[in-house]
């Protein structure tokens, strides 16, 4: 009797963990919800219409300041602007529990995918562009004593309007101990440097051959110290060679591993798709690529995944990479922000690009392909490419 009832108590404890882990993050609508909903929006204070803000060159705009304990749930904005690419200019900013430097810091049109600094719509379980030019994000942001997101104009043109909504609840109840923030970290490489130029396709011996076994030289998506978990990543690509961007291997550093703990066999197989995307654009809840350029210097690439169904945990230090090329041979720029949860405080995080080195321009890197490159004009839309993608090897 005794082994009878160790035995159910052990299938009974297994059983809550599993549901524990496999939880969807979405509150049950079937379970009365004791949180305190608010809102913090543009909306007019008078009553009337004026629903926007202005904000002013060099300015920036605090549109939410609030104590906790509680959890931010959605952010939406929309922003009309005359200036050309504003989505890399004004900056997305969000500080936990009274901290100096923020958990989340990147360009807000990277935070929402759009790291060409072009608006197009796409849809994902966290984050989506609507119609029209509408960003929202689901991730769940919880905090403990304080949280306050601003955005800051680092254009040379006001932006005319600038219309939000902050939905998040807060709780008399603290937090569950050991719950992890919110993080979010901008980098770019315009341009990566490849090791050589030397090259006239990615089947080349020279640089198909190379090997790389400890990331050296990979462009980093996020580097972080302490304990949590990592959720995902968007990245853009401006082209500035000929041929597939896309050789390059993801490799992910696990507690101050020398060696990659989990790596994979091609950009394109990370994010889900298969044989360069088949030169077709798609997006879905958990991956996608949303703008597929065709296989030539200056052309234009948007990509993302989301690790929903297993994060990856860290105790330590995490560190995430991908190669630009098969072991890094290639000098595309890229453009990214990471995502992930963590316990605070957090390390430092790279110093924030000033906003027009932020904009993509084709570079002169040599290559195939490269010297006839001609960059965008700013404001130029980038948009997807479904040509055919060449064949790959």
């Amino acid at each position: 009797m005794r082994r009878f009832i160790g035995l159910v108590f052990l299938a009974t404890s297994l059983s809550l963990v599993a549901q524990d882990q496999n939880g969807t993050w979405q509150p049950d609508l079937t379970r009365q919800q004791t949180y305190t909903s608010h809102r913090a929006s543009s909306s007019d204070p008078t009553g009337a219409n004026a629903d926007a803000r202005r904000v002013e060159p060099g300015s920036s705009l605090t549109v939410l300041d609030t104590d906790g304990p509680g959890n931010i749930s959605h952010l939406w904005f929309t922003i009309s602007s005359d200036e050309p690419y504003h989505l890399k200019r004004i900056v997305l900013r969000i500080y936990w529990d009274g901290e100096a430097t923020p958990s989340v810091e990147a360009p807000i049109g990277d935070f929402f995918g759009l790291g060409l600094g072009d608006y197009y719509s796409w849809q994902s379980e966290l984050l989506s562009v609507g119609s029209e030019n509408s960003l929202n994000s689901f991730f769940p942001m919880p905090f403990q004593k304080h949280a306050k997101v601003t955005i800051s104009n680092e254009g040379k043109q006001p932006i005319g309007s600038l219309y939000y909504n902050i939905d998040y609840q807060t709780d008399s109840h603290p937090l569950p101990v050991g719950t992890l923030y919110f993080h979010a970290q901008y980098r770019q490489a315009q341009p990566n440097h490849g090791w050589t130029n030397n090259w006239t396709s990615n089947g080349d011996p020279l640089v198909d051959d190379k090997r790389n076994l400890n990331g050296e030289d990979n462009y980093v998506w996020m580097q972080a110290k302490g304990s949590g978990q990592f959720v995902g990543v968007t990245m853009s690509v401006l082209q500035n060679q000929d041929g597939w961007w896309g050789e390059g291997d993801d490799m992910f550093f696990v507690d101050d591993d020398t060696t990659p703990a989990i790596s994979g066999t091609g950009s394109e197989d990370y994010f889900l798709g298969a044989w360069d995307f088949g030169g077709k654009p798609f997006s879905y809840q958990l991956y996608g690529a949303p703008v597929v350029g065709p296989e030539l210097a200056g052309s234009r690439s948007s990509v993302y995944r989301f690790h929903l169904d297993a994060p990856i945990p860290f105790r330590r230090s995490f560190k995430a990479t991908i190669e630009h090329g098969n072991a890094n041979h290639r000098s595309d720029n890229y453009y990214s922000v990471a995502y992930w949860y963590q316990a605070e405080p957090h390390a430092p995080f790279p110093p924030l690009p000033p906003a027009e080195q932020r904009l993509p321009v084709v570079q002169q890197v040599g290559g195939p392909g490269n010297a006839n490159a001609i960059s965008n004009p700013a404001g130029t839309p980038a948009k997807p490419a479904p040509e055919p993608a060449t064949p790959p090897r």
